[in-house]
């Protein structure tokens, strides 16, 4: 059965341009093969199932590859192009181009295998929020795009028919089409002359089709991010508004609502803590998602699809969740401006495995298959210490390698039940762990892998406490929740926590003394 699991593979792009390796293990003190040479490019990406790779030179062409063989399939040139971007399964391209005039259709969805131009239409403006412009189901069996005051769908069978049926919302700023299946479509309708922000979801059957299935409206809003469940059944919206009026947050103010499609819950998410939400994410199965959110510490929360609590992973410097591919292992940590702490978790036992660190770290993401956790310091975010590493699902680091300047990286990606399920923790922990040695003096010019030769460790030694002035009594149990430390166990005291403590206690004593004899006399 091992060998028909898919092979894993990395896409990586630097200024010289992009390759792709194997995916790991990698031998101890060896750089990954390149499986393909180094090719110019300005940006790359795979197809949502990761049979095909698209990448683009500004303002020039396309090229789309086979990720099996690394072959080129199809080469458009295509002057003025700002974005492109591949259909789910790779079928179309669609792009986007410089145009001089409303009468030149700048957008257009292309037959790769055929390179035959399917659609076609004019757009001014290209934003995050409307790219791409059309939007596909995972099976691309849907397809629709934003239009003003409505959303509009395609036949994917015959894009030449052009827009087959509408939904009429008025004021509609965003869409987010469900994807696995494409049975529905939420649509985000911004606050506007003291009327209520909403996000209101219709069902894709055309039949069905003008008639709202769920329905959420809420003040202090201005953006959304929409996260879809597996199965199109429940839809989380984090709203995000400018201003917080609480004066609280400089970033303004964002709170979690979630939606199901038989109105089984409509409201808002009970979060324990105020303060922001950092990151929210869907379990591989749809029935559970996690958040992080609050003031640092930030608390971080597994719900069921009901919306009820049912585990909590602890506090620290987090701002970034990650679920693995085959639901068992997650992944808390604070990247960004935070300090790169990390906490591994095994979910189905309820435990904490281990904790790490990724300082710096711009991507985070699991690999497939779920036995791997990357995380990458890249560029332009940071110009310096751009790096990638690999841990495995234990939290122990089993690679790095190191680059004067690196773009992008991501996994290739394949249907998690392609793969086995992953070993028993005591087997996979005797595998290869990684040591970093800390820079000393000048920073070199040219970079390395670097990876230890040491002898295979089981069990990650136990990192040194920071160090914590003594005449800062509470400071232990602060630093602790700050930045990610362990919780005091009870083990040895310092001298003065011991003084303190001898101290207390003989007050207390005193006290016990002086009421025993008021109540004597």
């Amino acid at each position: 059965m091992a060998s028909q699991q898919p092979s894993l593979a990395i896409l990586v792009r630097a200024p010289d341009g992009f390759t792709v390796w194997p995916g790991p293990p990698y031998p101890p003190g060896s750089s990954p093969p390149q499986r393909l040479p180094k090719t110019a490019c300005s940006a790359t990406s795979f197809s949502s199932d990761g049979s095909r790779l698209l990448a683009t030179v500004a303002s020039a062409s396309a090229t789309v590859y086979d990720c099996s063989s690394l072959s080129v399939i199809r080469s458009f040139d295509l002057p003025g192009l700002t974005a492109a971007a591949l259909s789910p399964t790779g079928s179309y391209l669609q792009t986007f181009q410089k145009s001089s005039s409303p009468q030149v259709k700048n957008v257009t969805v292309w037959h790769v295998d055929t390179a035959t131009a399917l659609y076609q239409h004019y757009q001014k403006n290209l934003s995050k929020a409307n790219w791409p412009m059309v939007q596909f189901s995972a099976d691309e069996s849907v397809a629709c795009r934003m239009a003003t005051n409505e959303m509009q769908f395609f036949d994917t069978n015959d894009f030449t028919k052009g827009i087959v049926y509408k939904v009429r919302l008025p004021g509609i700023a965003a869409l987010q089409l469900a994807s696995a299946p494409g049975s529905h479509v939420a649509g985000f309708v911004p606050e506007a002359k003291g009327v209520p922000a909403s996000v209101q979801i219709f069902s894709c059957d055309k039949d069905a089709q003008n008639q709202v299935v769920a329905r959420r409206s809420f003040f202090r809003c201005s953006t959304v991010q929409f996260h879809w469940n597996k199965g199109s059944t429940g839809l989380l919206i984090v709203s995000q508004a400018d201003v917080d009026k609480t004066n609280q947050s400089y970033y303004g103010e964002t709170k979690l609502h979630y939606l199901t499609t038989d109105r089984a819950f409509e409201g808002i998410v009970p979060l324990k803590k105020e303060g922001p939400v950092h990151d929210v994410q869907w379990s591989s199965s749809g029935s559970e998602f996690a958040v992080v959110y609050g003031y640092m510490p930030a608390k971080a929360t597994i719900f069921n699809k009901k919306c009820n609590p049912l585990h909590e992973l602890g506090e620290g410097p987090y701002n970034t969740i990650r679920w693995n591919p085959k639901g068992r292992f997650i992944v808390i940590a604070g990247f960004g401006n935070l300090p790169g702490d990390m906490a591994f978790w095994d979910y189905s036992e309820k435990k904490l495995i281990q904790k790490a660190k990724a300082e710096w770290s711009v991507i985070s993401e699991w690999s497939p298959d779920g036995r791997h956790f990357m995380t990458a310091t890249t560029a332009p975010r940071l110009q310096i210490d751009n790096r990638i590493k690999i841990f495995d699902h234990t939290g122990s680091l089993q690679f790095i390698k190191e680059f004067e300047k690196l773009y992008q990286v991501d996994w290739k990606p394949e249907s998690p039940e392609r793969f086995g399920d992953i070993a028993e923790l005591t087997i996979s922990l005797n595998g290869i762990k990684i040591e970093e040695t800390k820079k000393q003096g000048s920073r070199q010019g040219s970079k390395s892998a670097q990876t230890s030769s040491k002898a295979p460790v089981n069990v990650a030694a136990k990192p040194a406490g920071a160090y914590r002035p003594p005449q800062s009594k509470h400071t232990a149990a602060l630093q602790d929740k700050l930045f990610g430390g362990l919780a005091p166990t009870g083990g040895e005291m310092s001298k003065t926590a011991l003084r303190n403590k001898k101290r207390r206690e003989k007050q207390k004593e005193k006290k016990a003394g002086e009421g025993s004899s008021a109540d004597d006399s």
